[in-house]
């Protein structure tokens, strides 16, 4: 499943041999969903169809309005799922090359390629929901994105298979709440990458609104999120913190919607402190 151009997790295009290199995530730009589908065709095409969706897109700016204008939270619209999406296709592919096998791969009898598709749309659709309220957002998601989903693979796809990536990719939107409970590998990976969209500037519109706490401290303290093949296990994660008080995002957000994901076994978590003052207390940090 090597490709010719592959992206940064950002949705970026990476240097040649990028794949072998450590994966740096950063912030999107452009409201243009850009995916690495390799040489995968299915994904490809519903990537171009997603950016010809006028509908989904303004989904994504109502999601934004309450999300942005009205809570004073941080973006829940295209830049956050594209870096979400790339995230959850960095961590699959990761995984799968180091001996997982896809849970639509196990228990359905698909490709690869479905799999990625499952995490790909889960996590472009994760956040419809806000588009309603905030409360039960993942809830309300469901059924916005059922419908697109059915528009989005509209030819793509026919019963049993087409069925399938439905019932599998609503599963991984669910899954994402905070007692969500992931049924299938694809599920913890969408529900592990959300947590993971905590590179420096995701905090910016809470701390300015003066949602000044250790939420916001913490999320600042977020340099970037390397997502690297692994030694001892398939994928290696190290967050650079700019002070230790991106140890409250490791321990308390990140470990959360790790634990019961599938994925604790496969995945090893470091937070590093790049902090210079005297008062800095943990230089490593590890789950």
């Amino acid at each position: 499943m090597a490709g010719a151009e592959p992206l940064s997790a950002a949705g970026e295009p990476a240097a040649p041999g990028a794949d072998a290199a450590p994966e740096s995530v950063e912030p999107a730009r452009g409201e243009l969903i850009r995916l690495p589908a390799r040489h995968n065709e299915l994904l490809a095409e519903v990537t171009r169809r997603v950016n010809a969706d006028v509908d989904l897109h303004t989904l994504w700016r109502c999601a934004n309005v309450n999300a942005v204008d009205r809570l004073g939270m941080s973006d829940h619209g295209p830049v956050h799922v594209q870096i979400v999406a790339n995230i959850a296709l960095r961590l699959l592919r990761l995984l799968v090359a180091g001996g997982l096998q896809p849970s639509i791969v196990r228990d359905h009898h698909l490709d690869p390629s479905h799999a990625e598709l499952v995490v790909a749309l889960a996590a472009l659709l994760h956040d419809l929901g806000m588009s309603i309220h905030r409360s039960d957002h993942e809830a309300y998601s469901l059924f916005l994105a059922n419908g697109k989903l059915r528009e989005l693979l509209a030819g793509l796809l026919a019963p049993p298979e087409l069925t399938i990536v439905v019932s599998e990719t609503l599963h991984a939107i669910i899954a994402h709440r905070a007692d969500g409970k992931p049924f299938t590998l694809e599920a913890g990976i969408v529900r592990v990458a959300d947590a993971l969209d905590l590179a420096k500037g995701r905090s910016r519109i809470p701390f300015e609104a003066g949602q000044v706490n250790i939420h916001s401290l913490s999320a600042a303290a977020i340099e970037r999120v390397d997502i690297q093949p692994g030694d001892e296990r398939a994928v290696r994660i190290t967050i650079h913190m700019s002070s230790d008080a991106g140890i409250f995002q490791v321990d308390e957000l990140l470990r959360e919607k790790l634990r019961g994901s599938g994925l604790e076994a496969h995945v090893a978590v470091e937070a590093v402190s790049t902090g210079t003052g005297a008062r800095r207390l943990v230089e490593v940090f590890r789950l």
